[in-house]
């Protein structure tokens, strides 16, 4: 199980804020898009893959195995499986996570793997009261039955239930992300203007990485149907101040609340691929790794607590590979909330969390600010449920080759009470 696997090159989409409407691509179109670029610049065709693997979180009706349904309209031929997983916030990092696992035991040499989804088309759906209604009404075979199903029908019934909502809420507590999000300000005391400096700092970092290129070498453009050219993640406020920010209200606690549209991520759609394989797949095509993927780890805590999830799996990779917090060039740390961030950062500082919830005699510490996000995170960028896991180890290889960094470290809270996370070597 010790075999290396490498990252040989790796592709996403812009990401693209929901605006209110379906956006101008199906998961299945970005996923397709970022893959069949990714894939025309390699150095072996898409049929010699031995397996695609996409992690989404919110597929459509229609594309219920989307790993599948991209590989084939990537042109990987009908020989190559494809596959789905789901494993909320860190899909696409599972699906890196599965490619390893088939890698290492050598069932599989090189794996297309990845994340996508597309948020602006989750569903509209009808509720409960309405879906009994209509049951009722089809059984109606009579005309005084149906008379008697119309009058028993009530205009409050037509009410939509956002589809999105319901996915982001936690049914074993019941709360949705930003209330845990809410739950951990009150735990660790973050103030409502901390957030908002963070907030603001995410979107001058993206601003000033965009500005600079940094993400040029990552991002595939795409092409709607009327030709509108999308080569940039859209979400990001070049305008956002304290000021701003200061004005929005909170979203999920309305009365006593800290969180806010403005320092969450944002619902957007997106996708990230990367091409991983082992060193027998680099020697037989003649590929140049970018890095590889030394160690991951999965854990599990407090549903109501999810955002520290980060802390629980990045922690026992360092105590397994002998690695101390100075060790570490860069981290990519997902942005789900501006106060998940801050609170993963005070949990590593804290020496009664670090010895009650990991077990450690002392606290690890936090990583430092000039080596976390360096280029912003997802409140600028946006978060596509099932894509971010992916994103942000790509970006990480990008951050490390560019400073000329050894190792670093990509983890993410995921809904339900779980974190991931990945240590990655430049080669």
């Amino acid at each position: 199980m010790n075999r290396p696997v490498y990252i040989v090159d790796g592709a996403r989409t812009p990401f693209l804020k929901a605006r209110n409407a379906p956006g101008p691509f199906a998961a299945s179109d970005l996923a397709t898009a970022a893959g069949a670029a990714l894939l025309t610049r390699q150095r072996f065709a898409p049929d010699q893959l031995d397996e695609v693997i996409l992690g989404c979180a919110s597929p459509s009706a229609d594309e219920v195995n989307i790993g599948r349904v991209a590989a084939l309209r990537m042109g990987c031929g009908r020989k190559v499986p494809g596959w789905t997983v789901m494993r909320n916030c860190a899909s696409g990092m599972q699906a890196l996570d599965s490619a390893i696992a088939n890698i290492q035991c050598g069932r599989s040499q090189l794996v297309l793997a990845g994340g996508v989804d597309a948020l602006s088309h989750a569903p509209l759906l009808f509720s409960d009261a309405m879906v009994r209604w209509l049951s009722g009404w089809y059984a109606a075979k009579t005309t005084g039955q149906k008379l008697a199903a119309l009058r028993s029908f009530r205009l409050g019934y037509l009410a939509p239930v956002i589809g999105i909502m319901k996915g982001l809420t936690d049914p074993i507590v019941g709360q949705l992300m930003g209330q845990t999000a809410e739950n951990l300000a009150a735990r660790f005391e973050i103030s409502r203007e901390e957030m908002d400096r963070f907030a603001m700092e995410s979107h001058a970092r993206v601003a000033a990485a965009q500005d600079a290129g940094r993400f040029d070498a990552e991002i595939v453009p795409l092409i709607d149907r009327d030709g509108t050219v999308y080569k940039a993640d859209d979400g990001v406020r070049r305008d956002s101040s304290m000021e701003n920010l200061a004005k929005l209200k909170p979203f999920f606690d309305r009365k006593y609340g800290r969180v806010t549209a403005g320092n969450s991520s944002q619902i957007t759609d997106g996708a990230a691929w990367l091409i991983l394989a082992s060193e027998e797949a680099v020697e037989r095509h003649g590929l140049t790794p970018l890095g590889r993927i030394v160690d991951s780890q999965w854990a599990g805590l407090d549903p109501a607590q999810m955002g520290l999830g980060p802390v629980h799996a990045a922690t026992p990779i360092l105590q397994r590979q002998g690695l101390a917090r100075e060790d570490i060039d860069y981290w990519e740390l997902n942005e789900a909330f501006a106060a998940q961030v801050i609170a993963c950062l005070r949990a590593w500082e804290d020496d009664s969390y670090c010895r009650e919830e990991l077990g450690l005699a002392r606290a690890l510490g936090a990583p430092e600010a000039a080596r976390l996000n360096v280029d912003g995170g997802a409140i600028a960028q946006g978060h596509p449920v099932g894509a971010s896991g992916a994103r942000i180890v790509l970006h990480l290889l990008h951050v490390l080759r560019r400073e000329g960094g050894r190792r670093g470290v990509a983890c993410i809270c995921i809904g339900g009470g779980l974190g991931g996370a990945m240590l990655l070597e430049t080669v």
